[in-house]
């Protein structure tokens, strides 16, 4: 297919977009708006509204949005979850799982959706990402490969000026959880989300499960979102120290050989837990080393890492 040629308009498949919202109603507000920019013209969006007090459908009138669905959740899901009931409710051929603090570019999902017309191996397809609040920024262009000493993946283009240097399209290693087209045959042979990750490296887990199940994750620079990082959890929150600890020991102990998981064991007990203790306690931050012992101790307590 020729560099900016449309799809034929009989073969536009149905894409189901999921987005969760999450006591969020204005950045959800915001984000439905710019949907109406899509030049995509087959689509359904899916808002998962994860237990918000008092209920998006209360807090916005979802009429004026002719796409939209709206799944309530009574109880807090997660980022995994709540992708995982909106993926339930979802038709399309593809599965479009964003961030609801991003803002959608016009063509985003005509570009997303070629690279499942080059190759049947192509599983997911991540777009360009860049931050609303600094556009000419790259937030993702890509996945390094995960360090399996240190239990750690390390993003493209991260914090980089865009100068069109990430601009080449390619496969890559990890998905972004911010924005990836999926298709339905990847999810009915590698499962959704595992829902006990609930937030922080999901998004690596369900990518190595998908590519060990020989499929490829594509980025596409010609596709583009800008995303509001850090909206829906908050910078440096308690929260975050703990699943991103918890949860980066879990992806190793799923994911590593024993002889692996045993160097990672002893990286993360000799150099990573005493320098995040330590720093920790010297400015101060009680409540983030207890996060951090919390987020060990779920994986000492929890025998098995295997069940999704």
């Amino acid at each position: 297919m020729a560099e900016g040629e449309r799809i034929a308009a009989p073969a536009y498949p149905l894409i189901s977009i999921v987005t969760i919202n999450y006591n969020q109603a204005e950045v959800t507000r915001q984000f439905l708006d710019s949907s109406h920019a899509l030049t995509y013209p087959n689509y359904e969006i899916i808002v998962v509204d994860n237990a918000s007090i008092p209920s998006l459908k209360s807090q916005i009138d979802l009429d004026r949005y002719l796409h939209v669905r709206l799944v309530r959740s009574e109880e807090n899901l997660g980022f995994t979850g709540g992708n995982n009931l909106g993926m339930q409710q979802a038709k399309g051929e593809y599965y479009f799982i964003v961030n609801n603090d991003t803002e959608l570019t016009p063509n985003l999902l005509d570009e997303l959706l070629k690279p499942f017309g080059h190759s049947d191996q192509v599983g997911v397809v991540c777009p360009k990402i860049r931050y609303f609040n600094a556009p000419n920024m790259i937030q993702y262009a890509g996945y390094n490969p995960m360090n399996m000493l240190t239990g750690t993946a390390h993003v493209i283009g991260y914090n980089q000026p865009d100068t069109g240097q990430f601009d080449k399209p390619g496969f890559t290693n990890f998905a972004h959880g911010c924005a990836m087209l999926v298709s339905r045959r990847v999810v009915e042979r590698v499962g959704r989300f595992a829902e006990r990750f609930f937030l922080y490296y999901e998004e690596l887990d369900w990518s190595q499960r998908i590519k060990d199940a020989h499929f490829q994750i594509y980025y596409q620079p010609s596709a583009t979102i800008l995303h509001k990082e850090s909206v829906s959890v908050g910078w440096r929150s308690t929260l975050q120290t703990y699943y991103m600890t918890r949860n980066r020991i879990l992806y190793m102990r799923r994911h590593c050989t024993p002889a692996q998981r045993l160097l990672f064991y002893g990286f993360f007990a000799g150099a990573v837990a005493p320098k995040h203790l330590l720093g920790y306690v010297l400015t101060g931050q009680l409540a983030h080393a207890k996060a951090f012992v919390r987020g060990i101790w779920w994986n000492l307590t929890t025998a098995s890492a295997s069940p999704v």
